[in-house]
């Protein structure tokens, strides 16, 4: 197990930073950051993979289906912050996208806990704990591409009939087989040797935003480039809300922040309701009959 941990790409000796316990600080986040550029082109490799895994994400989801993220140490901790953004900025429900951690909330904060990366049952067992079915997509984080916790979901979870989705650092990962589509952006040694908090991160998180964002893009969530889904829970989302209706519809701030009362705080609804000259219950109506899409139905209005 050791020799062939040794030969993983995320355990390998960066020779480039191999004396930076005596660099000059400048020296040290210099070399961070051209490290760091690794992470791009990386993550551009996978991107036909990325596409395929999005487009599968949205047909689960358009199903009434979720998406799991799961992983332990920092892949899970990135899982669980990737899912927890989605409901306010995307206007989804808390269970559409969920983020499973090894050894639960506690070890979120915990490092006592990053022990569960290691039980491959209890990884099995996640499946039935959160009742997944073949409605549902499961994406598996891990660096290595071997951590237990991971390897057993993915094998559980697939035999369930799930799609599943494996993201990880290194081009053969043992959960491999396990995986409908493998997105594996090889970022190289890291900075601080096996300290997969810093590239291997980096590169997982790209690929989340890009999971989840892509996945909202294709349903809807998005019109133009504006979150016209966005939750407007304090008033910072309030006034951003409003200047988005205002952005999109070219009408003025006061104007918008009208229409956004009409509308029951609802952007979308607002926004249709300027662009289609229609009251908030036939607004709604359209939006319900164009599966969401802004475009779609100013589109079909304007017909």
């Amino acid at each position: 197990m050791k020799e062939k941990l040794f030969k993983l790409t995320t355990e390998q000796v960066n020779k480039r930073s191999e004396n930076i316990d005596v660099l000059e600080t400048i020296e040290i986040v210099k070399i961070m950051n051209e490290e760091d550029e690794n992470t791009v082109s990386a993550v551009r490799s996978q991107l036909p993979q990325i596409a395929e895994a999005i487009n599968s994400i949205t047909d689960k989801l358009s199903k009434g289906g979720h998406l799991f993220y799961m992983g332990a140490g920092t892949s899970g901790r990135l899982g669980v912050l990737d899912a927890s953004e989605c409901p306010p900025t995307f206007g989804v429900s808390d269970e559409m996208i969920q983020g499973i951690m090894a050894g639960g909330e506690k070890a979120l904060y915990s490092s006592s806990l990053d022990g569960m990366e290691d039980n491959y049952e209890d990884g099995e067992k996640t499946i039935s704990t959160y009742k997944m079915t073949d409605k549902d997509v499961l994406v598996g984080i891990s660096a290595s591409g071997r951590t237990p916790y991971v390897v057993g979901a993915l094998k559980k979870a697939q035999e369930t009939g799930l799609f599943t989705i494996g993201l990880c650092n290194n081009s053969e990962p043992s959960f491999g087989n396990y995986c409908n589509v493998l997105i594996a952006p090889v970022v190289g040694p890291e900075v601080i040797v096996g300290s997969t908090r810093l590239k291997s991160g980096t590169s997982q998180k790209m690929v989340l935003n890009m999971l989840s964002t892509g996945s909202m893009v294709k349903l809807g969530k998005i019109y133009k480039n504006y979150m016209v889904d966005v939750v407007p829970v304090n008033a910072k989302l309030v006034d951003r809300a409003i200047r988005i209706i205002e952005s999109v519809t070219g009408v003025d701030y006061d104007t918008s922040k009208k229409y956004f009362d009409l509308s029951g705080n609802n952007a979308k609804v607002a926004i249709v309701m300027i662009l289609t000259g229609t009251p908030k219950e036939q607004a709604i109506d359209m939006l319900q009959k164009a599966d969401g899409f802004i475009s779609k139905t100013v589109g079909e209005r304007v017909q």
